[in-house]
């Protein structure tokens, strides 16, 4: 089953360089032991749109889809055989980040 990990913060590009050090160590574990998918840190909220087309009249409003103070500030996906698997590996890289991270399977 696939997981999104949703790594929360209240800041942008707050990532120390003994943070990043440590996700790099993390991505590397992840991916030796197959549960990586796929990666990536995002852009400040600031630099999001949201398009609303429901009602056949596209419209575009710049910044987030919710002003808070937290924000998504990354994503992993993992490949897991259950969620005990998938909370335990986010346990490792809530510690990894520094972060809150939340976890949800895929349908």
């Amino acid at each position: 089953m696939q997981y999104l990990i949703s790594v929360i913060d209240d800041r942008t590009n707050s990532g120390t360089e003994e943070e990043m050090a440590a996700i790099d160590v993390f991505n590397e574990k992840l991916q030796k032991q197959g549960y990586w998918v796929f990666a990536g840190g995002l852009a400040a909220p600031s630099s999001a749109t949201v398009i609303d087309n429901r009602n056949d009249a596209a419209v575009f409003t710049d910044g987030p889809f919710v002003e808070s103070k937290e924000h998504i500030a990354g994503l992993w996906i993992w490949e897991a055989p259950d969620l005990d698997v998938a909370l335990k590996l986010a346990t490792e890289g809530s510690k990894a980040c520094n972060r809150k991270l939340e976890v949800r399977p895929f349908h």
